[in-house]
């Protein structure tokens, strides 16, 4: 008996030290996973931010040059609109967050520069936090999904409309887009460009 005590003594330490190497390389490695999969979530978003702003800008520019002769004052204040939203991306959008009401202004201005694209049977709504609510988040971390309803759910002759819907509690953010699908032919190229197809 007395030699298994003194067996023991002997092999808790090293048990002991086994255990405590292990959860060390454990706490290492899942560290090491997690700084890999927060790179390539930051690369991705890196890489969807520099599509978007050539995409957005030459629609945009598309869609203002077709109200320069039916209506010019249009014209004027969607120019405006387009300057500050690329203020926006080009000078803010570096960071790795930005305040969501910065967030929310940029969205309403997108949307609203979207809706010139769009023609009288396509009804598009939003609703937006009115309130300052002090959430910090991603930049540009909603824009595809808007971008997608307006791929993917407007047609040219039948009614559709596109629904965008944000709520926050708390420090949860909550946000919807509903829309119908029409979906592209193979050979459309209109509109192509960054996106989830849903």
């Amino acid at each position: 008996m007395a030699i298994y005590i003194q067996l023991l003594s002997y092999l808790a330490p090293l048990f002991f030290s086994v255990a405590l190497k292990s959860t060390r390389r454990w706490v290492k490695t899942e560290a090491e996973r997690k700084e890999a999969a927060n790179f390539k979530l930051k690369s991705e978003l890196q890489h969807l931010h520099y599509q978007l702003q050539p995409h957005f800008f030459f629609n945009s520019l598309n869609n203002i040059y077709s109200l320069v002769d039916i209506s010019p004052d249009q014209a004027k204040s969607s120019i405006h609109s387009l300057s500050k939203l690329m203020r926006y991306m080009l000078y803010e959008t570096n960071l790795e967050v930005v305040p969501l009401s910065k967030e929310i202004d940029f969205l309403k201005k997108y949307i609203d520069l979207m809706k010139l694209r769009v023609s009288d049977k396509t009804s598009v709504s939003y609703s937006f936090p009115v309130k300052e609510t002090g959430i910090q988040i991603a930049p540009l971390l909603f824009i595809s999904l808007i971008e997608n309803a307006f791929k993917h759910g407007v047609s040219a002759t039948k009614p559709s409309t596109i629904d965008i819907s944000m709520t926050c509690d708390n420090n949860t953010v909550l946000f919807s887009v509903e829309n119908h699908n029409f979906p592209k032919k193979t050979d459309d190229k209109s509109g192509s460009g960054i996106g989830f197809r849903i």
